[in-house]
């Protein structure tokens, strides 16, 4: 997923600073009192005010966010980790929610425009989506090397040079503060830990990470980036400015102007060819109107059709003359090409083929609740039970493709539906009567067929009464 973020600060009391932002005085929120109290800060304390935690069940920490009490624009994120520490970070207040959001998994911190650590491991931002994990393909940066506090500070730093902000020294609406002598400023955060109990080595506090994706060389700007999306440079730079969140977050600032690691470039590349526009873009490339292959014989079958019945018939072609041109005449023409398009549907969705794949669909949901009442029918009873087929279900993108099949194709739907009868009692010895009345209610609960026809209908599949 390509997150946006864009802290304003560090709290004092974070383990894990992110470089070039200042540090502002936290004391106010009661940090080490857990979570709980980090949400009742400004969770349902006035107007526009909010807080919330959620355990980290993973790895057995949590993370927490509430608006500032004292400036209600600005809010607080917060995650904690019983080994790597936390991490405290200051933010416009309708921004926490979404950080919140993304430190749900094995994300600690963040870098460099996305870039995530996990305690262990540093990745690129999350944009190629997996659809057999459901989730953005973890894809870890090259040579990652992570730079701590200790390998940060400069002897030469000077701690008097810098000084912490309150909240009141920070607007919720402009960029982050600029801080030139950073390095001041990391030492006299460091120089605060020293009398802390328990605080985490600085070593083992995280500043940011360096690998050879992050080098000038291997940096580019919107038009090199805009020629690998296959889009003009003016089109990005508007994507951009719509806060399009497609679009990865830059990992630097280089002369006033964004610059994207390269392997942040070709990931976004990835992602747009593996998007539904970009799948779209693929299956119709080459046709006129970029319709999809399949619309496009459509398209033409029809636009064939409709010129012979509008010119290659005299009958029709006669119409066009300005005498001829009324409203009857005209209704009789459109009436005549509907026809054409009705009669076919099989060459739309092919009926055959359209038929097996609802009969499929129906009887697994038949093996799903089956399976189910094989367990209910393990479990321990009081005393036996009448077996009841009741309980069958079809679920309910089935139903409804049943009930179009039904009012589009009634003949191959009574077949196919008869097949379903037929295999549901030779596998599980379902009586007839209870598989048509489960198809017949789903059609009644999702369906567009009327009561009078669907009775109709499914009365014509009810088995003939045998005579002895």
């Amino acid at each position: 997923m390509t997150v946006h973020l864009r802290p304003l600060a560090n709290g004092l009391s974070t383990d894990h600073p992110v470089p070039g932002l200042p540090f502002v005085d936290d004391s106010h929120i009661p940090l080490d009192e857990g979570p709980e109290a980090i949400e009742a800060v400004g969770r349902n304390q006035g107007e526009g005010m909010w807080g919330r935690f959620d355990p980290n069940r993973p790895d057995g920490g949590w993370r927490a966010f509430t608006t500032d009490p004292i400036n209600n624009s600005l809010g607080w994120s917060v995650r904690h980790h019983p080994v790597h520490g936390r991490t405290v970070l200051l933010m416009s207040d309708g921004d926490t929610s979404t950080l919140h959001s993304t430190w749900d998994g094995e994300q600690l911190l963040y870098r460099a425009g996305g870039y995530w650590f996990d305690g262990t491991t540093w990745y690129r931002p999350g944009q190629v989506w997996d659809p057999v994990e459901q989730d953005y393909e973890k894809r870890k940066a090259r040579a990652a090397v992570t730079v701590s506090a200790a390998d940060m500070l400069d002897r030469r730093a000077d701690a008097a040079r810098a000084a912490f902000l309150d909240v009141s020294d920070i607007d919720a609406e402009a960029p982050a503060p600029a801080v030139e002598n950073w390095a001041d400023h990391l030492a006299m955060w460091a120089a605060g830990r020293q009398d802390l109990d328990g605080a985490l080595p600085l070593d083992k506090c995280v500043v940011d990470l360096a690998t050879p994706e992050l080098t000038g060389a291997q940096l580019i700007g919107v038009p090199e980036m805009a020629e690998l999306g296959g889009i003009t440079a003016s089109t990005l730079r508007a994507y951009i400015s719509r806060g399009n969140s497609e679009v990865p977050q830059p990992q630097a600032l280089v002369g006033g102007r964004d610059q994207w690691a390269r392997a942040v470039a070709d990931d976004w590349v990835e992602a747009r060819q593996r998007s539904y526009e970009g799948v779209r873009a693929t299956m119709s490339a080459g046709d006129r109107d970029q319709l999809s292959r399949g619309a496009a014989e459509v398209r033409d079958h029809f636009a064939d059709d409709f010129q012979n019945t509008l010119w290659g018939r005299p009958d029709v072609r006669k119409r066009w003359i300005l005498r001829a041109r009324n409203e009857d005449s005209v209704r009789e023409i459109a009436d005549a090409l509907a026809w054409n398009v009705a009669n076919s549907l099989d060459r739309i969705l092919p009926t055959n083929v359209l038929g097996h794949t609802v009969q499929s669909a129906v009887l697994h949901d038949f093996t799903d609740a089956m399976k189910l009442d094989r367990e209910v029918q393990a479990r321990p009873k009081k005393q036996p039970q009448k077996q009841d087929w009741l309980h069958l279900w079809v679920s309910r993108p089935v139903a409804v493709m049943l009930d179009w099949f039904i009012r589009h194709h009634p003949e191959s739907a009574h077949h196919h539906i008869g097949e379903i009868t037929r295999e549901a009692h030779t596998r599980w010895e379902i009586p007839a009567e209870s598989t048509l009345y489960t198809l017949r209610q789903a059609v009644a609960l999702d369906g567009k067929l009327n009561r009078e026809d669907a009775e109709s209908f499914f009365a014509l599949l009810t088995p003939p009464e045998k005579n002895d």
